[in-house]
């Protein structure tokens, strides 16, 4: 019998500090989809340094011709004098296939003293799908208005159809290659 009553005991201590869990009177937290919410000590705050002030030295514009550097990612050398048959910084044959939705979306277009963008999306127009440029202040890439995709190489074309530059991949998403004008031109995210 007195064991019975133990258990009897048991059983009962055991409900009534389940009960009060579930009320929110325990310590624990509760790991429940009910409404109520936790409460915790707030945390300290971290400390923070003061601000500081100083003069920045003067921006010096890259030589005629350099790619623009990103430090996000490394550049892939160009010649620094481009002339018309100047071979592009990626080897078409071994640039990564790709496809038509991986160029959708924004881009970082670098080439000469430009880093402008350049937007690509999939409705038809002249040539190929519609790009646009912004920023640019080059007259060359500021008329690119298309854009078309032929096995591994990239054409950014103008509304008359004419090519602005040619582009293959050149790992992640970074494509290399020339402008019609034999200038070094980059996209890049």
């Amino acid at each position: 019998m007195i064991r019975a009553e133990r258990l009897a005991v048991v059983v009962m201590i055991a409900a009534a500090a389940g009960g009060c869990s579930r009320l929110g009177l325990s310590d624990r937290p509760r790991f429940s989809s009910s409404s109520a919410p936790a409460t915790y000590e707030p945390l300290t705050p971290a400390p923070t340094a003061p601000v500081t002030q100083g003069t920045l030295q003067p921006l010096t514009p890259p030589p005629p011709g350099a790619v623009p550097a990103d430090p996000n990612t490394a550049v892939a050398a160009l010649p620094a004098t481009p002339g018309p048959s100047a071979p592009a910084a990626v080897d078409a044959a071994k640039a990564p296939t790709i496809g038509r939705a991986e160029l959708l979306g924004g881009w970082r277009l670098a080439s000469g003293s430009d880093n402008c963008q350049l937007f690509m999306n999939l409705t038809s127009w002249a040539g190929g799908y519609r790009a646009i440029s912004k920023g640019c202040t080059s007259p060359e890439l500021q008329k690119i208005s298309a854009w078309d995709l032929q096995g591994k190489q990239v054409t950014l074309k103008g509304s008359d159809g004419s090519t602005v530059a040619t582009l293959v991949g050149a790992g992640g998403e970074r494509f290399s290659g020339r402008t019609a004008g034999s200038q070094a031109i980059t996209l890049s995210r």
